[in-house]
């Protein structure tokens, strides 16, 4: 399965919620999360997407630790399973 597969499914997951996962650049600072999901009861989770062979780059495992010290929501996703055990987790 490719990322771009997955990172739909997640779209229109979120979407389905009655979120919305908004397309994440930032010029200045590579290695930052693909999206960020903004859902309806107020949290945000910054989500990288990768195709389930893939690797996290330097600069993405980075951000990952500058979130999780920050306090953050992050996810890293391999899988379109992963994006329902994810969704499983955060609507409980």
């Amino acid at each position: 399965m490719r990322e771009k597969e997955i990172e739909t499914y997640l779209c229109e997951t979120v979407r389905r919620l009655g979120g919305q996962a908004f397309k994440f650049t930032s010029p200045m600072n590579r290695g930052v999360a693909d999206r960020v999901a903004c859902l309806p009861d107020g949290t945000v989770w910054f989500i990288e997407v990768k195709a389930p062979d893939g690797k996290l780059t330097a600069l993405q495992k980075r951000f990952g630790a500058q979130m999780a010290a920050l306090k953050q929501r992050y996810i890293v996703i391999y899988t379109k399973e992963e994006v329902d055990e994810w969704l499983h987790t955060i609507t409980k």
